[in-house]
């Protein structure tokens, strides 16, 4: 059983980054600003991200958050930051069964969705578990705190 809630993990994570970055390509591609700024991309150099909403970061950025982090910092706000990132995943998921055109890309979609949901779950109760308030965890990404 832990070696299927492990491969599911893989291939909703890995379905997740080809899907984002399908996704990427072609908004970079049509100069779509709407579709990159919902990505989190930064079309705008002058804009600064919110620090209430770490949702619209760049990847970079949120990583780089990371960066001199470890121990309780670190996990708590790995895992504020991956909870949003798989809410992201899965709002994008959910266009696809209207959207898509190809079976393959309809099959991801709903793996995603599957396999990002029940990781979303399983973090939200480490939270719980390990007594890591979301709010602290922002606090503290953003240096609120």
């Amino acid at each position: 059983m832990k070696k299927t809630s492990i491969l599911y993990g893989i291939i909703g994570l890995l379905a997740g980054i080809i899907i984002t970055g399908t996704t990427a390509v072609l908004a970079v591609n049509n100069d779509n600003h709407s579709l990159m700024n919902a990505m989190g991309m930064d079309t705008d150099h002058s804009h600064q991200p919110s620090a209430n909403n770490h949702g619209e970061m760049p990847m970079t950025a949120m990583s780089a958050q990371l960066q001199n982090k470890s121990g309780d910092d670190f996990d708590k706000t790995f895992i504020e930051m991956m909870i949003s990132h798989h809410e992201g995943a899965i709002d994008m998921a959910k266009l696809v069964p209207a959207r898509a055109k190809h079976d393959e890309i309809k099959k991801l979609g709903e793996a995603v969705i599957s396999a990002q949901t029940k990781e979303i779950i399983d973090m939200k109760q480490w939270q719980k578990g390990w007594n890591y308030d979301a709010n602290e965890a922002m606090q503290m990404m953003h240096g609120t705190n």
